[in-house]
Order: C-alpha cells, then structure tokens, then sequence
C-alpha cells in the first residue's frame, strides 16, 4: 500500500510530498511538531500533545495555525488512509513559505505537514535486557521546552550514541546534571525508591509520556520529586530509565560504559513500563 501525506491541504503520495523551497521550516527551523503514538487506530494521549503543541506555537509567535478539531480530522485521516493500526502520526507547522528574510514575514501563511506509519518490529531485548546511555555536553540552545524542528544538536547527539553502541546520549548542562536524552526524558531511582526526574523547566522538553507516568506514579503512591540529577548520582542509582512516545518506558542498565546497579532491569523500572503499557492500551 503507498504511503500518503498531507502537505498544506492536500494529500498527496508520500514520494510527491513536497513544501516550498522558501519554506522557513526548510530555510530557519522556524516551526513545531509533534509526534504522537497510535494505538489500535486511536490517538494516544491526544489532549496533551494538542496542548503542548498550542504552547510552542504561542512561544514561536505562530499565529492561525489549525485549530485542534479540524487538525484532529487530518490525523485520523492520515492515519487512516496509511492502514496504521500501531504507530505514530507526525505533525509539523512551520511559518510558511517567504523571500529569505531573518524578521517574521507580513503575508506568510503557516503550512501543515503530516504523516503517519506503522511500528517497526520492536526489540524485545530493549525491554529484557535494558540498554545503555552514554552522557554528552548539552549544546542545544536555552529553550529547549519548545518543540521545534531545529533538532541538529539532538541529531549530532543520537549519532554519537549509536557510534558508541549505545541506544540514546544522555545530554548534561554546564552544571553537570542531567538534562534529558536526544529523544526522550531521563529518570532514576534513588536507594530510598525515590523516582527523580527533572523539572520540566526551559533545560528539558515536558514529554508527553513523562506526563503520563508522572501521573501512574503519583496513582500507584511511589516516592517522586522532580529535581536535576547529576551524572556521578545516575551511575550510583538503584535504578534508571527513559521515557518517550516511540520508547514508551526503557530501562537503562549502563552509563557511559558503568553499569547501573547489578546490571539488569530493575523491579520499579519494569513495574512502571508495564503500568504505562496498560496506559496505552486502555485508550
């Protein structure tokens, strides 16, 4: 079955798709996205993406995007005419197509692209096994709690880990605390079976999963606090992982070649990414 995107009002083959080479996505970065997981044909989370999508929008000064109804009917519709049953929806809302100028344009009109595709096979290895982080300088810019496009330092990152062997890069600030992963949220457990992560301040993307198990955990009456978290305290954890849509929750087992703990998935770890998976699939 071809693949079909929805590019500025039409759907179109996803090998056609196409935006405008003045485009400021294209030309400065200067958009948003969203990536959103489906589960049995539905939206996971849906709410919260629409919202932290408003915000980055309203923080970009992107102004007459869609609104979420109509921008609901494009996802599913997307998702429909691509046979996704598991897998995610990607949205993207740039400026618009301009004469090359730094300043907002007068007469840009915002562009929506969206596309959609099935999950790959997972690794059922990730899960058993866990995987390892290594840890970088994070030399992303100071607003990193806005979801836009401009991504290289991230991209710069990801490679580093797979270099590496390792499954994601762990980004940590001048300070040397833990700011989250290329992709994804970071996460430890204390000894005290405290779950820490960090405040969903301008350091850090207030991932949608994150809010999730935020809230199965504050459910299930387990210790929380979000505080940052240096390397040297992740190393000495009891246990750590990472949450993102695509990942959902991972347990980590090494950092930059130390091993967490005894080495293998721990008890909470695994209690949370079972307990977000039935999260998921109770859509």
């Amino acid at each position: 079955m071809s693949r079909i995107a929805y590019v500025d009002g039409v759907y179109r083959p996803h090998r056609e798709a196409a935006v405008h080479v003045e485009d400021r996505g294209y030309q400065f970065a200067d958009g948003v996205y969203e990536v959103i997981a489906v589960r049995r044909g539905e939206l996971l989370d849906e709410r919260l993406h629409m919202q932290r999508l408003r915000r980055s929008l309203a923080e970009l000064r992107i102004e007459g995007a869609i609104a979420d109804r109509p921008l609901g009917l494009v996802l599913r519709e997307v998702v429909r005419r691509n046979g996704v049953v598991n897998g995610i929806v990607y949205l993207q809302i740039t400026r618009g197509a301009a004469p090359r100028d730094h300043a907002f344009p007068k007469t840009a009109r915002h562009v929506l692209v969206v596309t959609a595709r099935r999950n790959r096979q997972p690794n059922p290895k990730l899960d058993e096994e866990g995987i390892a982080v290594i840890t970088i300088p994070d030399i992303r810019w100071q607003r990193c709690d806005i979801k836009t496009i401009s991504l290289v330092a991230n991209v710069l990152g990801k490679q580093q880990a797979r270099e590496a062997g390792a499954y994601e890069a762990w980004m940590v600030d001048a300070a040397g605390y833990i700011t989250e992963g290329t992709s994804t949220n970071a996460w430890i457990v204390t000894g005290d079976n405290l779950v820490v992560t960090r405040a969903a301040d301008h350091a850090i993307l207030n991932g949608v999963t994150r809010l999730a198990l935020i809230d199965i955990i504050r459910r299930e009456g387990y210790g929380f606090a979000e505080r940052p978290f240096t390397v040297q305290e992740a190393k000495a954890a009891r246990e750590a992982f990472l949450t993102s849509t695509t990942s959902d929750v991972l347990p980590v087992v090494s950092i930059d070649g130390a091993i967490v703990a005894n080495g293998v998935p721990g008890s909470l770890s695994r209690a949370l990414r079972a307990a977000y998976i039935s999260h998921a699939e109770g859509i």
